[in-house]
């Protein structure tokens, strides 16, 4: 086991991922070590935004990682890697979990988890990869902000052991990151172009002002989102340069 062969709680952070980093920058921590805490004072999300969790009630986790075998231009590999283990545990509770580019695991239209991966990149090699995640267990009032918010809770009507879906997750992480490291990266591709959210169906999007139809087809290998427009041809997106459309 790689994933979760070391965990370091804390009762309260301000931010999983800025507390691995800094201990990565004050010591050598083997890989696969979880930072894990009840609860985060300023939990972080993509940039701009935040993960707002109620104390005790989810998990709040990032993951130390040497994915020296991936190379740089596709770092992207490790967010599918991590999204599909997310997947694979959502599978024990209910089926049709998607990931929602860039950044999010949902449940039908609704957010059950947000992951955060900062790679440090040293030359030509991945020196190493801070892979935070937050997901919804036992939460079932959100801030009124967040528009679409899910817990295993909501959906399954009844509370769950944190502890122990703590090990589960770590398990199904774990898999699917010795999958990436020395097992078929193609198949990881694959895998994750079949659950991504609203993949394969033509809905509204906008970009730089501008609202348009598409399909999602894919994820460049550069982690750049693949949206066919009706004239046949095929646009890519960065972050932040595209936005769903209900």
């Amino acid at each position: 086991m790689i994933i979760g062969s070391n965990l370091i709680f804390y009762e309260t952070l301000s931010s999983t991922n800025i507390t691995a980093s800094l201990l990565l920058k004050e010591k050598d921590l083997q890989e696969g070590t979880v930072i894990t805490t009840d609860f985060q004072t300023a939990g972080k999300g993509q940039p701009g935004y935040r993960w707002e969790s109620e104390k005790g009630k989810n998990l709040l986790i990032s993951i130390i990682l040497y994915p020296e075998s991936v190379n740089p231009d596709e770092q992207f590999l490790i967010f599918m890697s991590i999204s599909l283990g997310i997947c694979d545990f959502t599978g024990r509770y209910f089926q049709g979990s998607r990931i929602k580019w860039p950044n999010d695991i949902y449940i039908h239209n609704n957010k059950i988890a947000g992951i955060l991966i900062e790679n440090s990149i040293l030359g030509d090699k991945i020196e190493n990869s801070v892979a935070g995640i937050g997901f919804n267990v036992n939460q079932v009032k959100f801030d009124p902000v967040i528009p679409n918010p899910a817990s295993l809770k909501m959906i399954t009507g009844k509370d769950h052991d944190t502890d122990a879906c703590l090990k589960q997750l770590l398990s199904d992480l774990d898999k699917r990151y010795i999958q990436l490291l020395y097992g078929d990266r193609e198949s990881i591709r694959n895998e994750y172009s079949s659950l991504l959210y609203r993949s394969g169906e033509w809905y509204n999007y906008r970009s730089t002002g501008t609202v348009f139809k598409g399909k999602i087809i894919n994820v460049s290998t550069s982690g750049k989102l693949m949206i066919k427009v009706k004239n046949g041809s095929i646009r890519e997106f960065s972050f932040k340069e595209v936005d769903y459309i209900q």
